[in-house]
């Protein structure tokens, strides 16, 4: 997991098997919202914040190699027994895009 700033998002880190888990568990959520099909759809790196749960900032490949999403996902805390739900995308991206909070 990428390392965490008190009270601010983690540093950009590589994705894990976890973080590609919750990007696909989306995928149909995603498209429903840029009301379009993905051939393509990799997370490519991801910035975490700590709240009750956990935010995650995740950069997303969805096209060409440099067309890409950023997601903000948010995963509650286990014994909510409420499942990650996506909060917000910003399109337009580019692989060179920095992920910020947003």
């Amino acid at each position: 997991m990428a390392s965490v700033k008190l009270g601010g998002a983690s540093d950009v880190a590589a994705v894990t098997s976890e973080i590609q888990d919750i990007v696909e568990s989306l995928k149909s959520a995603v498209e429903q919202k840029l009301n379009r099909s993905l051939n393509v759809y990799r997370a490519i790196s991801y910035r975490s914040q700590v709240v009750a749960g956990t935010n995650y900032f995740i950069k997303v490949a969805v096209g060409d190699p440099d067309e890409c999403i950023h997601m903000r996902v948010y995963q509650p805390l286990v014994h909510t027994g409420e499942s990650v739900s996506l909060v917000s995308i910003q399109t337009d991206k580019r692989l060179l895009d920095e992920i910020e909070y947003f």
